[in-house]
């Protein structure tokens, strides 16, 4: 019953710390709003016959389960930050469970990632981006998946980070080839085998894919490089490894400090 309270003791503060930080409700809402209307719209007006889909949907979706995506992911690396503050001081020296701790933030941070995924919803709205109640009723538990997932990843890059500095640098690094990878404006099929590989290893090349099945599962376009059945597969899989190797070298490392 303790490490079940722990767990959402941890949840509902990292969902308390983003309604009192104007700061990052700002940024995590203006980036993907910049980027599916400017991005979009200036692609889609630019190329959007010559590439036979409608580019300001396609980056709508790719942006979606990006930015659920890293915001989970981004949520779990700030345990580092966390150790310097007081609460999470007390956690650390606290008996509860290491593992514990990681599912307390995966559950938190995906609860934060919701109202990103809200705000860049009713965006689409505005955009006049069709959206039908069906495709809502699949795209919000794809974004679920999409957003424990990305607590998965930021576990295993969490557990080989040692301070904030390693973060501020290194996360980026990991972070921006994967939008091209996961073809988050640009469409992968037809890649270059080396390009090919690494994007097929990119684990947010399977959560876009997911978001956007989801979308146009509904209309039968074939714009997903893969159904739902296939990217819940790996996903599942890369989500199981990067748990028990992320949490036992994150648990190593605590212990070791």
């Amino acid at each position: 019953m303790t490490e079940a309270s722990a767990i959402l003791a941890i949840a509902h503060r990292d969902f308390i710390k983003l309604l009192r930080d104007r700061a990052r409700i700002i940024s995590s809402f203006a980036f993907p709003l910049i980027f599916i209307g400017v991005l979009g719209s200036s692609l889609q007006s630019g190329f959007g016959e010559q590439a036979g889909i409608n580019l300001l949907v396609f980056v709508f979706t790719g942006v979606l389960g990006m930015t659920i995506w890293q915001s989970t992911a981004q949520g779990i690396i700030s345990l580092i930050a966390d150790r310097e503050e007081d609460f999470s001081q007390e956690i650390f020296v606290s008996p509860i469970s290491r593992y514990s701790i990681i599912v307390g933030k995966i559950l938190g941070e995906s609860l934060v990632a919701l109202p990103q995924a809200a705000g860049i919803l009713a965006f689409a709205l505005v955009l006049r981006i069709p959206l039908s109640l069906d495709q809502l009723a699949r795209i919000v538990p794809a974004l679920l998946v999409v957003a424990v997932f990305g607590g998965a990843f930021g576990v295993i890059v969490l557990a080989n980070l040692g301070s904030q500095r390693a973060a501020q640098q290194i996360f980026p690094f990991v972070l921006l080839p994967q939008y091209f990878l996961a073809g988050l404006f640009n469409p992968i099929g037809k890649l270059p085998l080396p390009l090919d590989i690494l994007s097929k290893i990119s684990p947010l090349r399977y959560a876009v894919d997911l978001t956007r099945d989801a979308y146009y599962s509904t209309t039968g376009e074939r714009v997903p490089q893969f159904d739902a059945p296939l990217n819940l597969a790996i996903m599942a899989a890369m989500f199981v490894v990067f748990m028990v190797v992320g949490t036992f070298l994150f648990v190593r490392a605590e212990r070791n400090r």
